[in-house]
């Protein structure tokens, strides 16, 4: 393999506590919201404080954090937008995401020692534009999701070599044209390219002829409904050799919505084989599907490659209904240790008895490990012989180890 630097990975993180967990398991980057300006609205996202919290966190250990500030804007958000910008020049994020021009102006002017990046919001399909990015002073754009990794390879090819091209690897895909979406504004008022999106591509839906209100016909796909905007989500675990070979900088995973779990089971595995791949191409063509089994376990609405390999067909893109796929369940992340880190302080998260046997999610390599529960402790101490309430602060005595910062998941 030709020398060629290492890409960067790069997160999501919706809270601080998950951004902890995404350095942790082995991101280079994290991109969080703050509480305005940011297309995750629904998501906890990061106070001031968290955010700097976060920041100094990233920072110790040589990792960045970029900050999304990707809203299609109005005049009506100008103003309060340049507070903002000034507040994060004073934080010192490593990169702003943005998709407006107007902001990306003002970022300039308010928050000049920031790098710039823009947003797949954008629509980033071909050189010229990222020329044009460029020249405006941006040092990173996302590619459109909708790009093919044969256009990608002739984008790095006709671009500046300092200029960075970021691309989403996994996760969630949007039926709209890189993102841009409209419907959710339409049918309920809540604007999607103002953080609101309320995901109406994901509801079932019927046919009503004009002269026959009230008559639902459905336009079956199978015989649970029909659900014709829903698209599979993104997965490039098991085709990093290509990602590479496109010169891509940053591979973007997508899910700034998704538990630590997700954020845990999803970095360890794109660091594994990263990392696999650039220490030896057969090394990672061995374990790749390791890679892939690894990612599954995460809540998913099954596979795909997206647009990568070309355009895909039907089948690609749809599946039958917009149900996940749910096969592990997440109990929690153990929050401090006493006796030789087997017995651990956390707070539960999903229903777990004394004898269960758990899996630990650890940083490091894809290798399971098992420990079994030999007793639970109320925060009132309290002997208890399982934890049916979520959120209950609990002591737990495992059989082995389980050091603080790792996740505990099992079979649903």
């Amino acid at each position: 393999m030709t020398e060629q630097k290492k890409p960067e990975l790069l997160m999501p993180a919706g809270s601080l506590p998950v951004l902890k967990t995404a350095i942790d398991f082995g991101a280079d980057a994290v991109y969080i919201g703050g509480d305005i300006y940011s297309l995750r609205a629904k998501a906890v996202n990061f106070s001031k404080q968290d955010m700097i919290l976060g920041i100094e966190y990233a920072h110790e250990r040589g990792k960045k954090v970029y900050v999304t500030v990707n809203i299609t804007a109005h005049n009506r958000d100008l103003e309060g937008m340049k507070e903002y910008l000034k507040e994060l020049e004073s934080i010192g994020p490593d990169g702003l995401i943005i998709s407006d021009p107007g902001v990306f102006s003002l970022a300039h002017e308010y928050a000049p020692s920031i790098e710039r990046h823009i947003s797949t919001q954008a629509n980033n399909t071909n050189y010229l534009t990222y020329r044009f990015w460029y020249e405006q002073g941006a040092t990173r754009v996302v590619c459109a999701r909708e790009l093919s990794l044969e256009e990608i390879r002739e984008l790095r090819q006709n671009i500046p070599t300092d200029m960075e091209i970021e691309s989403f690897v996994h996760g969630a895909m949007c039926i709209s044209y890189s993102g841009r979406c409209l419907l959710s504004n339409f049918l309920t008022g809540r604007d999607a390219n103002l953080g609101e999106c309320t995901h109406p591509c994901r509801w079932r839906y019927h046919l009503v002829e004009e002269t026959r209100p009230g008559e639902y016909m459905p336009v079956e796909e199978n015989d649970r409904g029909t659900f014709i905007f829903n698209s599979k989500d993104l997965c490039m675990v098991d085709h990093i050799d290509d990602l590479v070979s496109a010169g891509i900088s940053s591979y973007k995973c997508e899910g700034r919505m998704k538990s630590a779990l997700y954020v845990a089971t999803v970095t360890r595995a794109y660091r594994n084989a990263i990392d696999d791949y650039f220490k030896d191409p057969a090394v990672y063509e061995k374990n790749k599907d390791l890679y892939f089994e690894e990612v599954k376990k995460c809540t998913n609405r099954r596979f795909y490659t997206g647009f990568y390999y070309g355009k895909p067909s039907a089948d690609g893109m749809v599946y039958e209904d917009s149900t996940y796929v749910k096969e592990y369940m997440y109990y929690g992340t153990v929050e401090e240790n006493k006796a030789e880190d087997c017995i651990c302080v956390m707070t539960q998260k999903n229903k777990f008895r004394v004898g269960d046997t758990l899996e630990v999610l650890e940083p490091g390599p894809v290798d399971p490990r098992y420990v079994k529960v030999m007793s639970i402790t109320a925060e009132d101490g309290t002997a208890m012989e399982s934890c049916p309430h979520a959120g209950q602060k609990i002591t737990v005595v495992f059989d082995g180890p389980v050091l603080k910062g790792c996740l505990l998941r099992g079979r649903a």
